[in-house]
C-alpha cells in the first residue's frame, strides 16, 4: 500500500488539514483519515485534490501544433482552412509516430494534473484508406502510450464514413478515417482485445464523429454496439456545420440529435457551441455531459459556449484539450470563465454568488470528466480509483488556504504547480515530472523534426 500525507486537502466533506490518505494494491482509495500526524513512510505533499479526467483529445495533433498558425495569402482562415492544413500534415503519419506522439501527449497531461484522458480515436487507416493489416492498429498504438505512461485511459473508437451531412463520399485526409458498419464492428473488437493490457481502470468508449460523418441510423448502430459505454460525439462546433445540417435536415444539430435519439448520461456531446436556448435547456435536462475544450475552440475560433444559462439548467460539463496545442488544466478553466467575462462583460461568472469561482469550476470537471470517461473517481473517497493530484499553492498571490488554493491555481499559476500525480494509483509524476520523460522527450523530438520537414 502506498501512503500520502497532505498538510491540506479537498475531502467530500471540505478542506482538511494533516490527511493521510492510503492508496490500496488495487489502485483504489483504502482510506483517508484527516487531523493526524505525519510520520512513516508517507508521501508528504502541500495540497492534495482529486485529479481531472480529460473528456477529450485527439492526440496526433499535438504534433500539428503551431504549424498552421501564418496567415494564408487570400486570408480567408478559418477552422475549414486549418483543417485541410491538418490533413496534410496526418497523412504523413506511421503507427510509430502515433505511439511516439500519444505518448508525449499523455505525459504532458499528467504533469498538467490530468490522471486520465478518453481519446476520441479516428484515425484508423493508412494514407488512402486501406486499412492495416490488424484492423486495430493504431487503436493499438495508443493503448502502448498509455502503458508507458501510465495514464487512465478511456479508448473511444470512432465510427466515421461521409465527408458531408449530405452522404457525400470521403477524400483526401479522410479517407483515413473511414469505415462501413461492419468493418468499424469488427475495429471496435479487436481494439477491445488490445485494451485488456492495460489496467483494470482502462474502460472501451465508443463514438460517432458528428452529424456530417454519421447518418442518425448509423449513429444508433454504433451507440448500439456497446450499450452501456461511454458515447462520444462531435457537435454544433462551427457556424457552418450548423447551417449544413439545417440544410440536410431542417433543424439545428443539437435539436435534431435529442429528437431523434434518446440521449442520457452516458453521452458526451462535444463542443456544442452553437446552441439556441431551447437547444441549451434540452441539452443540461437530458444528463448528457457538454464537453468544453476552451482553448482549442479559442485557437479555432469556434465561438462562445451558453456557460450561464447551461449552468443555470445544471447541466454537467467537463474539460478537454482536443487538439493539445496547450495542455493544461488550469488554463481550460480559466479560459472557459474568461470566455464568458469577455461575453457577458462581468466577472466570476461561473460560480453562485458567495463561492469560489476556481472551485466551482473545478468541483464541475471532476464531475463531468468522470462521468464521460465512464471512470469511478473524482473525489478523495474510499472505493473510488486513486486519481490524485499534488500541487504547490502559489507563493505569489497570498492564498493558499481554501478555496484561495483553487483560484490560485487557476487564475494565477499553471502546470508549474503540480508536484505529483497518480492515475488509479500509478504514481507517474514526481517533483513536476513524469518518470519516463527523457525517453519520450527524445523520441517525440525526433518525430516532430521530421514530420514538420516533410510537410
Amino acid at each position: 500500500m502506498q501512503e500520502i500525507f497532505a498538510r491540506t486537502a479537498l475531502t467530500p466533506a471540505g478542506w482538511r488539514h494533516n490527511v493521510r490518505l492510503t492508496i490500496g494494491d488495487d489502485g483504489r482509495i483504502a482510506s483517508v483519515t484527516p487531523d493526524v500526524q505525519a510520520g512513516g513512510d508517507a508521501i508528504e505533499v502541500p495540497v492534495l485534490l482529486p485529479a481531472v479526467s480529460n473528456l477529450h483529445s485527439h492526440t496526433f495533433q499535438r504534433a500539428f501544433a503551431g504549424l498552421a498558425e501564418r496567415r494564408s495569402l487570400e486570408g480567408h482562415d478559418s477552422f475549414w482552412t486549418w483543417r485541410e492544413v491538418m490533413y496534410r500534415f496526418l497523412d504523413q503519419l506511421e503507427p510509430e509516430d502515433v505511439a511516439t506522439i500519444a505518448a508525449f501527449a499523455f505525459m504532458e497531461m499528467q504533469e498538467a494534473g490530468f490522471c486520465a484522458v478518453a481519446e476520441f480515436h479516428y484515425l484508423h487507416n493508412r494514407s488512402g484508406g486501406e486499412a492495416y493489416a490488424d484492423i486495430a492498429e493504431l487503436s493499438s498504438r495508443i493503448i502502448e502510450a498509455a502503458e508507458e505512461t501510465g495514464i487512465g485511459l478511456t479508448l473511444a473508437p470512432v465510427f466515421y464514413r461521409y465527408g458531408g451531412a449530405n452522404r457525400r463520399p470521403l477524400k483526401g485526409g479522410q479517407l483515413r478515417f473511414g469505415n462501413d458498419l461492419d468493418d468499424f464492428a469488427k475495429l471496435v473488437d479487436e481494439a477491445e482485445k488490445h485494451l485488456s493490457r492495460l489496467p483494470k481502470d482502462a474502460v472501451l468508449g465508443i463514438s460517432a464523429h458528428s452529424l456530417r460523418a454519421a447518418a442518425i441510423e448509423q449513429i444508433r448502430a454504433v451507440a448500439a454496439l456497446r450499450p452501456d459505454a461511454p458515447f462520444h460525439m462531435h457537435i454544433a462546433e462551427q457556424v457552418p456545420e450548423v447551417d449544413e445540417v439545417l440544410q440536410a435536415f431542417g433543424t439545428r444539430p443539437v435539436e435534431y440529435l435529442l429528437d431523434e435519439i434518446d440521449v442520457d448520461r452516458r453521452w458526451c456531446l462535444i463542443h456544442c457551441t452553437h446552441m439556441n436556448t431551447h437547444e441549451t435547456d434540452a441539452l443540461a435536462r437530458s444528463g448528457a455531459v457538454a464537453g468544453l475544450c476552451p482553448v482549442t475552440e479559442a485557437n479555432l475560433g469556434d465561438g462562445f459556449f451558453n456557460a450561464l444559462p447551461f449552468r443555470q439548467a445544471d447541466g454537467t460539463f467537463g474539460f478537454g484539450t482536443d487538439s493539445n496545442i496547450r495542455i493544461s488544466v488550469a488554463e481550460e478553466l480559466r479560459q472557459l470563465e474568461y470566455s464568458q467575462r469577455l461575453k457577458h462583460h462581468a466577472r466570476a461568472l461561473l460560480a453562485e454568488p458567495g463561492q469560489s469561482c476556481g472551485r466551482s469550476l473545478y468541483e464541475a470537471a471532476l464531475a463531468g470528466g468522470a462521468q464521460a470517461l465512464g471512470r469511478d473517481s473524482g473525489s478523495l473517497e474510499k472505493g473510488k480509483w486513486a486519481d490524485l493530484v499534488a500541487i504547490e499553492p502559489d507563493v505569489y498571490t497570498g492564498v493558499s488556504e481554501g478555496d484561495g488554493i483553487l483560484d490560485g491555481w487557476i487564475f494565477a499559476s499553471g502546470n508549474e504547480a503540480v508536484t505529483d500525480l497518480w492515475s488509479a494509483g500509478r504514481h507517474m509524476v514526481r517533483g513536476g515530472r513524469h518518470l519516463a520523460r527523457e525517453a519520450i522527450t527524445r523520441r517525440y523530438r525526433a518525430c516532430v523534426d521530421r514530420l514538420a520537414k516533410a510537410l
